[in-house]
């Protein structure tokens, strides 16, 4: 899911899923500031598809089914591998048509002393229909979601074990959730969506944290992160709430020499997981996202909730890109 609205209406939510955006705007393209990177560990983008695949080959993780009971075991054990202390954050969500979900928010906590903490997150379910192809209801058919959700997820997994194995550690703490139910979303064609109904995972963490007090200096949304030629340009509410932090991590991407995937050009504005964050938990977060700038009037690229978003679409370079960037955030932090 994702709903893209113009960045003077951040506060309306009134636009419909599918990510429009208004043929005029404008994209300001500014050069990326010098960075020393300090030491960092090498980012594997091989070991990152794996756990791509790995959560793939589960099938569909659409909440109530047993793909998406196995999947939420398989992080919880590699959580625990990696020496990230694994909490399960159970909930009830209500869909948009009031179906109930048995939802999982599973999060790794490393460094859990250090004061200053990291929030790094991805979704981990997977749209529970087609319906960008298929329009009527009967054929709606449960997506993989390669891209749309398992390839932030593989990142931050593989973050992990970088991490777990690597002489020198981060010296900031690392909170990694993975949300659940984010994309459960009315669908295409449904007439009175609404934003409230999408990030259901993102929105009952926010108002329940798995610790009490819990914050973070800044956080990072990963969601699309991982298709061939993907381009990651600066989100709209990305800027408006975390603006300092996004430009942050787009002059280490510079740095590291992945200007080709991270632009340094604006987006509009889109309703994602960090949305909720911002407005709810008070946390500055930013959002990694693909941005298809010749998409016409969609936001997101063509397989964006089809059954193309599967494994062919991912690219071993692409998840390498967004993991060496967001590595390297955390170890230049102190």
């Amino acid at each position: 899911m994702k709903l893209a609205y113009p960045a003077l209406l951040l506060a309306c939510l009134l636009t419909a899923c599918g990510g429009t955006k208004k043929p005029d705007e404008k994209i300001t393209e500014e050069p990326a500031k010098k960075m020393v990177l300090k030491p960092c560990p090498t980012f594997d983008g091989d070991s990152a598809y794996h756990f791509v695949e790995a959560q793939v080959k589960f099938g569909p993780r659409v909440p109530n089914s047993e793909p998406h009971k196995r999947c939420k075991d398989y992080f919880y054990d590699q959580f625990k591998q990696f020496g990230f202390s694994p909490i399960i954050q159970n909930f009830e969500a209500t869909a948009y048509n009031g179906k109930k979900l048995t939802s999982y928010n599973v999060i790794g906590t490393y460094n859990p002393q250090a004061s200053k903490r990291i929030l790094l997150a991805a979704h981990w379910d997977t749209r529970p229909y087609n319906d960008k192809e298929a329009q009527d209801s009967t054929k709606f058919t449960p997506i993989d979601g390669a891209n749309d959700g398992a390839s932030g997820v593989g990142i931050l997994l593989e973050i992990a074990r970088t991490i777990a194995k690597a002489e020198k550690k981060p010296t900031v703490g690392i909170d990694i959730i993975l949300f659940d139910s984010e994309d459960y979303g009315h669908p295409e064609n449904h007439k009175h969506g609404s934003a409230e109904y999408w990030c259901l995972g993102s929105q009952y963490w926010a108002k329940n944290k798995h610790l009490p007090n819990y914050n973070a200096y800044f956080g990072i949304l990963l969601d699309m992160v991982g298709a061939k030629g993907a381009q990651f340009h600066k989100e709209g509410t990305s800027r408006q709430y975390a603006n300092e932090v996004t430009n942050k991590v787009w002059d280490i991407a510079h740095a590291l020499n992945y200007s080709n995937y991270f632009k340094m050009a604006d987006s509009p504005a889109i309703t994602d997981d960090h949305y909720f964050v911002n407005k709810l938990a008070g946390i500055p977060m930013l959002d990694i996202i693909e941005y298809d700038p010749a998409g016409g009037d969609s936001y997101f690229a063509k397989y964006h909730h089809t059954m193309n978003d599967n494994m062919q679409i991912i690219d071993r370079a692409t998840l390498k890109a967004v993991g060496q960037t967001v590595l390297q955030v955390l170890y230049n932090e102190e």
